[in-house]
């Protein structure tokens, strides 16, 4: 299983699974110190089926719980995995 980095700034990060050459990213906003927005999940043709966008949103969900934010989400893939994982609804706004 390949690693997934974090890629964090001032006003905005995002989440990067690389495999096989190939680059799934989650992106987000920085709202405050406390709430960020899940604006995007991309993954590429050749990642599909690999779980790849569940994965970047389970660790999205870990960090979210570590650093004590809330995650407003807007992506429509984000916003379907919050709502088949009831278990997450401490960490979504």
């Amino acid at each position: 299983m390949s690693e997934i980095t974090r890629e964090h700034g001032e006003t905005k990060g995002r989440y990067v699974l690389r495999e096989g050459g190939a680059e799934a990213e989650l992106t987000y906003s920085i709202v405050s110190a406390k709430q960020i927005i899940a604006d995007h999940t991309g993954v590429p043709d050749e990642m599909r089926g690999t779980k790849a966008g569940q994965r970047l949103v389970e660790r999205l969900v870990a960090d979210a719980r570590a650093d004590g934010v809330k995650i407003i989400a807007l992506c429509p893939f984000v916003k379907a995995q919050a709502k088949r994982h009831p278990e997450w609804g401490d960490v979504f706004a």
